[in-house]
Order: C-alpha cells, then structure tokens, then sequence
C-alpha cells in the first residue's frame, strides 16, 4: 500500500480504494463536464518510423481540443520493452518525443506485448513516474473521469501464443503466473468494477484487439473471454492499439464500438481483411491518433493522420436522463 500512496504522490492524483482489486484514480473533468482524450498507440521507436512526426501533430491537435489527458494504448517501447528504470529508451522514446505544451499532461498506459519482452516492473515503477511525472503505468486499474469511466486492462496474458509458442522472445511473466489465477481474479474485477459504475460511458482500454481487420485480426481469446463481459455490462467504446492502423468497427447487436489507435510510429502494414461493410466504419492503414471528445450527452471520435488532417469523424448521443 505504501508503494501505491507513493506513486499517487508523485503523480498529484487522488488514489481511492475500490471495492474490487483493481486500483482507481482520479482525474477532474473540465468545469463544464467535458472532457478531451488523446489516443495514441505503438510508438515508442526513439523518434523513428515517423513517430516524431506523429508526435508533432498530436500537440498541435491537442492544443486545439484542449485535451485532458493521454492514454496509450501499450507497446510503449520497441522492439523489447525497457531494460530498466534507467532505460536511455525511457528519454528517447518518450520524454524528448512529446514534448509540445499540450502533451504535457498526465499519461495513462496499459502494458502491450512488446513491453512484456522487457523488465515489466521497470514500466510500473514510480522511478519512471520521479524520471517524468506525466508517466502513469499499471497492469490493470480504473481511471474516473467524472463523466466517463475508463478500465484499463492487462490484455498481454490473455494470448495463448506468448506463453505456448514465444518463438525467439522471452516474456516477463513476473506476477502473472499461475497464468489461470491471474485471468480469472482479472476478469472477476474488470466485471465487478463494470457492474457497480454509474458513469454516464464506459470506456475500456486494452493493448490487443478484440475485433479488427488489420494485421493481427480478432484476439480469440478475448472475443471469447473478454467481450462477454464488456457486452454484459453495457460498454460503450473498446479503446486498443496493437494492430499499427487507425480503425472503428461497429456490433450489430450492442452499442459496443471497436476503436483501433495504433499508428503512434510504424504503420502501413498493407495486410487488411476487409470486415463486414455494416460493422466497418473506417479503416486507415498509416500512421496517427485519435482523440475523444465527451460531453455528458454525446461522445465525439476522430481519427487524424500524420499531417493532422481528420480521416474519420463518428459520435454517439445518449439522453441526459437515461440510466447510466
């Protein structure tokens, strides 16, 4: 408990307990109820693969939107995570990067694959928190953002291929194994914490895809293990990266919105399974971010690319009296 007073310490941010395992924070919406989000995912190339170009225009949009805060949607840092708190990466990949006055706000990040292949505590220690405060980095935990909620989800372990066929690479699976435990007190939360919200939306966040036509395509075992939960209990968008494409699929049969943020530095893969024209809102092979815009009543969505010009503007109205 002292360790995570601590980081709240650092960070300036109120740390409550929830009734569920999983960590909440607090971030204050704008005096009117609104609030704007930057996305961004898979970047950390040290300013390579056009991250610094990327990075550029996420300050230029979120000086314009006024944004709130930034969540990463994980793979923060190529090709093999950090290798330590004292990582150089940590300065190059992210520090020397996002440096516009707009991107000086707190970070929210989850973990993705690639953070996974290096030391895994580093990116969670508040000693990357004292290094730059905007850094905020767990495996699971909850964000109220007054008007929204957003849960933050550890989508790595979930993948059967990294624990049965990890090829080359060698995972950090510190306080993860048993394997079954850990998914299944995760799950158990994430469901507990969805059920008890009362924010007006629900916005959970993970690295992997649940549904996509990028490059890796649908993550069975979240589809299988995840979205169940997700649909049961009401969520309004899934927030993801992991496929180096910006993307919005739509259900047929929930309100639940797939929202792919992924080209935060290498991109233009050219593989695309070309979805179901009903579901498939929007696909961008290339590289951007994406930004949220929330009210009480309506979220907005908009993709932007390199050159900061918008590819896709979708949003969602709901009734200011309507249940939560």
């Amino acid at each position: 408990m002292g360790a995570v007073l601590t980081l709240a310490a650092f960070l300036g941010l109120c740390l409550v307990l929830s009734v569920a395992e999983l960590q909440r924070f607090e971030h204050p919406a704008k005096a009117d109820g609104s609030l704007s989000v930057l996305v961004v995912g898979d970047w950390g190339r040290r300013g390579t693969y056009n991250q610094s170009k990327v990075g550029r225009q996420m300050g230029i949009k979120g000086e314009e939107l006024d944004i709130d805060f930034v969540i990463s949607t994980g793979d923060n840092f190529y090709d093999d995570g950090l290798t330590g708190v004292h990582d150089p990466a940590f300065d190059d990949s992210f520090v020397n990067i996002y440096t516009a006055p707009s991107l000086q706000k707190q970070w929210y990040a989850v973990l993705g694959n690639h953070d996974y292949r290096g030391d895994v505590l580093a990116q969670l220690s508040p000693i990357l928190t004292k290094r730059d405060s905007r850094w905020l980095c767990l495996r699971s935990y909850i964000l109220n953002a007054e008007i929204a909620e957003f849960f933050f989800v550890d989508t790595t372990p979930f993948q059967d291929k990294y624990f049965e066929k990890p090829e080359d690479h060698t995972y950090d699976w510190r306080d993860v194994l048993p394997r079954e435990d850990y998914l299944s007190n995760l799950l158990k939360d994430v469901d507990e914490a969805l059920r008890e919200s009362t924010a007006k939306w629900k916005i959970v966040v993970g690295h992997h895809t649940i549904r996509s036509a990028g490059h890796h395509g649908n993550t069975v075992e979240l589809v299988e293990k995840l979205l169940p939960t997700l649909e049961a209990n009401n969520v309004d968008l899934y927030v993801n990266g992991h496929d180096h494409c910006l993307q919005h699929i739509s259900s047929l049969h929930s309100p639940l919105q797939f929202l792919t943020s992924g080209g935060g530095s290498k991109a233009w893969r050219g593989d695309v399974d070309w979805w179901n024209p009903k579901e498939m809102k929007f696909y961008y092979d290339g590289q951007g971010f994406m930004i949220l815009q929330l009210t009480p009543s309506e979220i907005e969505v908009i993709f932007y690319d390199i050159f900061g010009s918008v590819k896709h503007k979708w949003s969602v109205s709901k009734l200011l009296n309507a249940a939560s």
